[in-house]
């Protein structure tokens, strides 16, 4: 292309979509020598022009769709509105009309993503979702291009920000979940309907996202097994750091030789471990490959100018690509199609705490239905006791999830145990 100038248009105005418009402002005299071409934002679309009246042009803004896919001049297309529709359709329609787009829209990508990755090769265009995974962190394109020469066989991490902050003030200020969270909220961390973090729904969706990239095989937000934080209380991170161990939230991507696992659930991980060290909002992936071995992308997983930061370098990168006339050269990657487990076929190690009876055969009785399913114990830890029951911790070595669900359906039904207050999965460093 010869133009001087490559014209973009915003879809939304909220907090990532502010965050482009802030970043491309300030950098616009830099542009023409980072990309060879100038950058503008000629057209956003908002659906109330006086609400965004104070953070952007207004002269830019449109109301219709239309107005962007048939301008000709708009080369790239930037969707930070978020949800599956109208993004969905909007994203296609511009593809198809020849323009390039930059997503943050994880929701859409871990569901339609191949979908409209097979659209973008078709019309010979970019379509790149760095944003769509862990905010600022770059991790999409060394995935896709840094890591390209290694068969990675897992893709574990931290990826959502507001569930880390949430434990990490349980952890070191002793606070109960309920109030972890409300402090969240206030903060500005949580949403009003804290659900999709807290219930792990967010990390599984761009767990989802990473590991089709990392294993070549498409991999839908229906595939993953996802639990979240709500039942985790100070006990359980108390017990967690005399095993010299922290819980974190985690999404876990293997590759195994008899299928790919994908689970996002607490996990309890050696205080060792890079993870483990990770607070407050910050987000972190860890990747193992054949010929890297392990690396770990560390940073903001969220926030208006680190998502922001990750959408402009998508911007740049496409304008790269447009100004030497190959665009399209990295499309979705997927030429596998290896079998996803199912989570009963996948194996963990299992913390379990629980109240019994305290009377005589009480632990005999309960290992002996553990070896019944194959559940071998590792540890048992009488935690507390008073004159009716005992508190005990129990971790297992690891087991088919299949026979420890099995286990654990006939143990709760035994009249010694008078509740099951807790079961975390453990993550061996």
């Amino acid at each position: 292309m010869t133009q001087d100038m490559y014209k973009i248009a915003l879809l939304g105005l909220g907090t990532v979509g502010g965050g482009v418009y802030d970043i491309l402002e300030k950098q616009k005299d830099e542009m023409a020598h980072k990309v060879g071409r100038n950058l503008e934002i000629s057209k956003i679309l908002v659906r109330n022009k006086a609400k965004y009246a104070d953070k952007a042009d207004v002269s830019k803004f449109v109301s219709n769709w239309e107005d962007i896919v048939n301008d000709e001049s708009i080369s790239i297309v930037v969707e930070v509105m978020g949800g599956i529709e109208p993004a969905r359709t909007y994203i296609e329609e511009a593809l198809k009309a020849g323009k390039h787009v930059v997503t943050a829209n994880k929701d859409l990508m871990a569901t339609e993503g191949h979908h409209l990755l097979e659209v973008a090769k078709e019309n010979h265009c970019d379509l790149l979702f760095e944003a769509a995974v862990a905010g600022g962190i770059p991790i999409i394109r060394p995935m896709k291009q840094c890591l390209l020469g290694n068969e990675i066989t897992e893709v574990m991490g931290i990826i959502n920000g507001t569930t880390n902050f949430i434990l990490t003030k349980m952890s070191e200020d002793g606070m109960e979940f309920v109030d972890a969270l409300q402090l969240a909220t206030d903060l500005g961390y949580a949403e009003a309907d804290p659900t999709a973090d807290i219930e792990g729904y967010d990390a599984g969706r761009k767990l989802a996202i990473m590991a089709s990239i990392a294993f070549h095989t498409p991999v839908n937000f229906s595939h993953v097994y996802t639990e979240g934080i709500s039942k985790i209380s100070a006990k359980d991170i108390l017990y967690a750091h005399e095993l010299g161990s922290e819980i974190k939230l985690l999404g876990i991507a293997k590759n195994t030789e008899t299928g790919i696992e994908v689970k996002v659930h607490p996990t309890i991980i050696p205080a060792k471990h890079p993870l483990a060290s990770v607070k407050d909002a910050f987000n972190a992936v860890f990747v193992h490959g054949d010929a890297v071995d392990d690396a770990m992308f560390y940073g903001r997983g969220a926030g208006a100018l680190p998502t922001g930061s990750a959408v402009v370098g998508d911007v740049l990168d496409i304008a790269r690509d447009m100004q030497y006339n190959c665009a399209g050269r990295i499309g979705c990657g997927c030429y596998k199609e290896l079998p996803i487990k199912e989570l009963g076929d996948t194996e963990s190690s299992f913390y379990i705490r629980m109240r019994l009876e305290d009377r005589a055969g009480t632990l005999a009785a309960l290992a002996g239905v553990f070896g019944q399913y194959g559940v071998s114990i590792s540890m048992l830890l009488q935690k507390d006791k008073n004159n009716e029951s005992a508190e005990i911790v129990i971790v297992t070595y690891d087991v088919l999830e299949k026979q420890f669900e099995e286990a654990m359906k006939e143990i709760t039904t035994m009249d010694m145990v008078k509740e099951i207050c807790s079961v975390i999965r453990v993550h061996h460093a």
